[in-house]
C-alpha cells in the first residue's frame, strides 16, 4: 500500500513539473513575439520618415505570413523526424526524417511529418513546442527586413516571407535542432556533442544574417548611397529614440530566447543563461560606444545599440555552457565586431546595410558559434545530441567541439548563402526585388503603402 501512495506522489510531482515546463515555455515564446516589436521600433528609427509604415510594415507582415507558413510545412520540415520532448511529456510522437547513408553512418537532412499539426493536433507538448519554434523563425525571417529597407518592393518581401518560413529557415533548423546531420557529427564522427547552439546563434541569427547579405547584394544599394567618385553618402535614420526603445525591448525579450530554449522552467540552469545574457549585451554596448568615444572624441548611441544586440546574438549560442566572465568576454569582442563589421560592409564591400543587421547577426551569430566551441566549460548539456557528458570546448580540451561548429558555420555561409541568393535572383529575374527610382525617391509609404507615418509634417 505504501508503494503505491509513493507511486501515485511521484506520479503527481512528476505530472506537476511537466505543466510547469509547458507553462515555461509558453511564456517563454510570448516573451520572443516582443521581438517583433523591438526589430520593428529599431529598424523604423534608423531609416528614414519617408520610409517609416513601410519598414513597420514588413516587422508586422512578416509575423501572419511566417506563421501560416511555419504551420504548413516549416515545423514539419524543422522536427518532422522528432519523436519526443521529454522535459514536455512527450513521448513516441509521429516522426519522420529524409536521410541518407553514408560510410556506415546515417545523416538526417529534412523532416517529413507534422505537417499543419495534423500528426500532432492533439498533442500539448507539440503545440508548445510550435509556438516556442514559430517566434523563433519569425525572429530570423525579419532580419533581412531590416538590411533591404528602404527599396525592397513589398510583393517581393511577402513572397520572401513563404519561402524563408516553409523551407530556408526550416532546412538549417533541423540539421542542428530537429537531429540532423550537423547534430550528429559526435555520434557519427566523435566531433564532440555535434553542432552545438542553445537558442540560435547560428539557426536564428547567421540564417538569418546570411539571407540578408544575400538579398542586400542582390537588390544594391539606395540611391545616393555610393557615389561615383568614391564616396559615401549620410543616409541618417529619423528618429534615434525609437531605435533606441526597440533595442531595450530586443534585450528584454531575449531573455525569452535564451532562458526559454531550456524548454524546462524546472531547469536551475536558467538563471545562469539569464545572467549570461545581460551580461554579454552589456559589455558589447559598452565595448562598442567607448571604442568610438575613444577614436572619434564622441559617443555614437547608435552604435551602442548595435553592440548591445551583438553582444545578445554572441552569448545566444553558448549561454548554458560558459561561465560569467567568458560571456562578458564573449560580448566584448562582439562589441568589436559590431564596430569593423559595419565598416568593413560599408567601405570596403560597398554593401549598403541601413540598420547594421549583417553586422550584428551573421558577424556575432558567427563568433558566437565559435565561442560554444571555445568557452565550453564542461558544467552543462551532459547527453546533448545524444553524447554522453557535458559540453566542452577547446578550453577544456575538446578540439572536436570547435571542429563541429566549425563545419556548422560551413553549411550556412554556403548552403543557405546559396539558397538565399538562388531566390532572391530568381525573383528579380520574374516579379523584381526593387522599387522604382520614382518610388524610393519619394518615399514607399506613400507611393507603395499608400499611406504616411508623419502625414501633416
Amino acid at each position: 500500500m505504501t508503494l503505491g501512495v509513493e507511486t501515485l506522489e511521484q506520479a503527481r510531482a512528476g505530472a506537476i513539473v511537466v505543466s510547469f515546463n509547458l507553462a515555461w515555455v509558453l511564456f517563454a515564446g510570448f516573451l520572443v513575439m516582443l521581438m517583433q516589436l523591438g526589430f520593428g521600433l529599431l529598424e523604423t528609427g534608423l531609416t528614414r520618415a519617408k520610409n517609416a509604415v513601410n519598414t513597420m510594415a514588413m516587422n508586422l507582415i512578416i509575423y501572419p505570413v511566417g506563421l501560416l507558413g511555419f504551420w504548413l510545412t516549416g515545423y514539419g520540415f524543422m522536427v518532422g523526424g522528432v519523436q519526443q520532448w521529454p522535459s514536455l511529456g512527450a513521448f513516441g510522437l509521429a516522426h519522420r526524417e529524409l536521410g541518407l547513408y553514408f560510410a556506415g553512418h546515417r545523416f538526417g537532412l529534412i523532416g517529413l511529418e507534422k505537417f499543419a499539426l495534423l500528426a500532432v493536433s492533439h498533442d500539448a507538448a507539440s503545440q508548445a513546442m510550435f509556438l516556442f519554434a514559430s517566434v523563433f523563425m519569425t525572429v530570423a525571417a525579419t532580419i533581412p527586413t531590416g538590411a533591404m529597407a528602404e527599396r525592397w518592393k513589398f510583393s517581393a518581401f511577402m513572397l520572401y516571407g513563404f519561402f524563408m518560413s516553409m523551407f530556408l529557415y526550416p532546412l538549417y533548423a533541423n540539421w542542428v535542432w530537429g537531429g540532423g546531420w550537423l547534430a550528429q557529427l559526435g555520434v557519427n564522427f566523435g566531433l564532440g556533442h555535434g553542432h552545438v547552439d542553445f537558442a540560435g546563434a547560428t539557426v536564428v541569427n547567421m540564417t538569418g544574417g546570411v539571407t540578408a547579405l544575400a538579398g542586400a547584394m542582390v537588390l544594391g544599394p539606395r540611391i545616393g548611397k555610393f557615389r561615383r567618385d568614391g564616396g559615401i553618402g549620410l543616409i541618417a535614420g529619423h528618429n534615434l529614440p525609437l531605435a533606441m526603445s526597440g533595442t531595450l525591448i530586443l534585450a528584454f525579450a531575449w531573455f525569452g530566447l535564451n532562458t526559454g530554449s531550456t524548454l524546462a522552467g524546472s531547469d536551475p540552469q536558467i538563471a545562469a543563461v539569464a545572467v549570461n545574457t545581460m551580461l554579454a549585451s552589456a559589455a558589447g554596448s559598452l565595448t562598442a560606444i567607448l571604442y568610438l568615444q575613444l577614436r572619434y572624441n564622441r559617443p555614437d548611441i547608435a552604435m551602442a545599440c548595435h553592440g548591445l544586440l551583438g553582444g545578445l546574438v554572441a552569448i545566444t549560442g553558448s549561454c548554458a555552457f560558459v561561465s560569467a566572465a567568458s560571456a562578458v568576454l564573449i560580448g566584448v569582442i562582439a562589441g568589436f565586431l559590431v564596430v569593423s563589421g559595419v565598416r568593413t560592409l560599408e567601405q570596403r564591400l560597398r554593401i549598403d546595410d541601413p540598420v547594421g543587421a549583417i553586422a550584428v547577426h551573421l558577424v556575432c551569430g558567427l563568433w558566437g558559434a565559435l565561442a560554444v566551441g571555445i568557452f565550453a566549460d564542461g558544467s552543462y548539456g551532459d547527453g546533448w545530441n545524444g553524447v554522453s557528458g557535458p559540453v566542452r570546448g577547446l578550453i577544456t580540451g575538446d578540439l572536436g567541439q570547435l571542429i563541429a561548429q566549425l563545419v556548422g558555420i560551413a553549411a550556412n555561409l554556403i548552403l543557405i548563402f546559396g539558397a538565399a541568393m538562388t531566390f532572391f535572383v530568381l525573383l528579380d529575374r520574374t516579379v523584381g526585388n526593387r522599387v522604382p527610382a520614382e518610388v524610393e525617391w519619394n518615399g514607399l509609404d506613400a507611393l507603395e503603402m499608400g499611406s504616411e507615418a508623419y502625414p501633416n509634417v
